[in-house]
């Protein structure tokens, strides 16, 4: 009588991985991931690694993830690998404040997000 399994949110050919609570704004973080869709998995992470922005770290311990996924959970090829989607949310919101002249104040608002990134085995056209 154990627990049900739940049914799969994406297809039999993909796999995902989410990163959560990820200390950037969506609109920062969402620039690195236009860098990636519809790459190849490999091409993807050489894109990652020498990318400039700080945040592509980050991203590419995700895909990776999503890599692994798909290699452990799925058994998927790993060469065959794209990323068939990589979409940006936003998360919680940090609010603080500056005092500023003459008794008024100054928000600062801190952004975090989240990405989900999913990789989908194409096969070769030969």
């Amino acid at each position: 009588m154990g627990k049900q399994e739940n049914p799969r949110r994406v297809a039999e050919n993909e796999a995902y991985a989410v990163g959560r609570m990820i200390r950037v704004s969506p609109q920062k973080l969402n620039l690195v991931a236009q860098s990636i869709r519809g790459k190849k998995a490999q091409a993807a992470l050489n894109e990652l690694a020498f990318s400039k922005k700080r945040i592509a770290k980050d991203v590419r311990k995700i895909l990776e993830s999503a890599i692994a996924n798909a290699d452990n959970n799925h058994s998927l090829d790993v060469d065959q690998l794209v990323v068939s989607q990589a979409y940006v949310g936003k998360n919680l919101v940090m609010k603080r404040w500056k005092p500023r002249a003459r008794g008024r104040v100054g928000k600062i608002m801190k952004p975090f997000s989240q990405i989900t990134i999913v990789v989908r085995e194409v096969e070769e056209a030969a």
